[in-house]
């Protein structure tokens, strides 16, 4: 039995977000190579080999709990995996059109809200889990996290206008993207009723002495799920557009390049891999606000995710009132962390 901790909980869930939100990154080193080519390695690590691997030397006798998993359970998990796998496709067209911090903002700002409540509303433990000290505070904490995510989407519109005065701007076209992240953002949501789904894998695994890497357990099956339904999707429009061959000599393209393309696209998996092996970490400590996990760290992603779009500079031509619109949801974001954080530790003390 794993002792909760919910603040190292919180520093695990930062660590986690900070991994997804520079996950894409590796996109902007790749050469020569299409959007499909490169999602299509980038997935394979991100939602089946790291899985795999990561599984494999955390959780012991791990392909026995997957064998004798029930069947039921499973196949949830993965069907529930696969409709996230559409998810993971419209957040990658979306970065495309309105650029990271958008469509980490937008995108998670949905999932962590709805990924939050809806197995609570599924179980019927609303009531239950409000009724719980520091569920009020909690309850705030989301209330300025939502509160966050309408400045953010504000901010958007007032970029697009920004950038459609200015001569030469950027490729930028919010109503697209925002299309885009809010249809990921509700598939998103789907991935965290998926792993709530394959809960019962973990305990399993639990039983084998995987401890605090129990998670790790269910987590490939939800990935799986994902991968399938990607894996289809850009063989078919890798054959339609003739881009499969960027992977082979036939394309021109030179091995070392070809070769750096994927050590890159392979780092992205990783890193994305990464955000749920921390998440696993933190969301064992987080004790009887177990459930809060999700929105915690969907909104540390985000608070992160906003520190590449800096770097990156995609706010770098808007107007004075709009940059400030982003920093006030951005201080609305961090400040819901911090409240989320205290209200389940405040819970904690009071339960013991």
């Amino acid at each position: 039995m794993i002792n909760s901790n919910p603040l190292l909980g919180t520093f695990f869930h930062a660590v986690g977000g900070a991994s997804a939100s520079t996950c894409y990154l590796p996109s902007q080193k790749t050469k020569q190579w299409s959007w499909g080519t490169f999602w299509l390695v980038q997935s394979a690590f991100a939602w089946l080999i790291m899985p795999l691997v990561v599984g494999y030397f955390t959780v012991p006798d791990f392909f026995d709990i997957l064998k004798n998993a029930p069947s039921k359970t499973f196949w949830t998990a993965f069907l529930l995996g696969g409709v996230y796998g559409f998810g993971g496709m419209s957040f990658g067209f979306a970065i495309q059109n309105i650029g990271y911090s958008l469509t980490y903002s937008i995108s998670i700002g949905l999932s962590a809200i709805l990924g939050t409540m809806t197995p609570l509303i599924l179980r019927g433990q609303v009531i239950e889990y409000f009724n719980r000290p520091g569920s009020t505070i909690v309850l705030v904490g989301m209330i300025v996290a939502v509160a966050g995510i309408i400045f953010i989407g504000l901010a958007g519109f007032k970029k697009e206008k920004d950038l459609g005065e200015l001569k030469n701007s950027v490729h930028f076209k919010m109503k697209i993207g925002l299309t885009l992240a809010i249809i990921a953002g509700f598939l998103s949501a789907v991935f965290n009723i998926s792993l709530e789904a394959g809960q019962p894998i973990s305990d399993i695994a639990a039983q084998h002495g995987a401890g605090e890497f129990e998670g790790n357990a269910k987590l490939i099956v939800s990935t799986a799920g994902c991968f399938v339904v990607n894996l289809i999707w850009f063989l078919i429009a890798g054959i339609k557009d003739k881009t499969l061959k960027e992977f082979t000599k036939a394309s021109g393209i030179p091995f070392s390049q070809r070769f750096k393309n994927t050590l890159w696209s392979a780092l992205a998996g990783t890193l994305w891999c990464g955000q749920f092996f921390f998440y696993g970490l933190g969301h064992v400590r987080m004790g009887n606000f177990q459930f809060i996990s999700w929105v915690l760290h969907m909104t540390m992603l985000i608070f992160f995710s906003y520190g590449v779009g800096l770097l990156m500079k995609e706010w770098k031509q808007v107007s004075k009132r709009t940059y400030i619109i982003l920093i006030f949801a951005l201080v609305l974001l961090f400040a819901s962390s911090v409240i989320i954080s205290y209200g389940s530790y405040y819970g904690e003390q009071m339960l013991k």
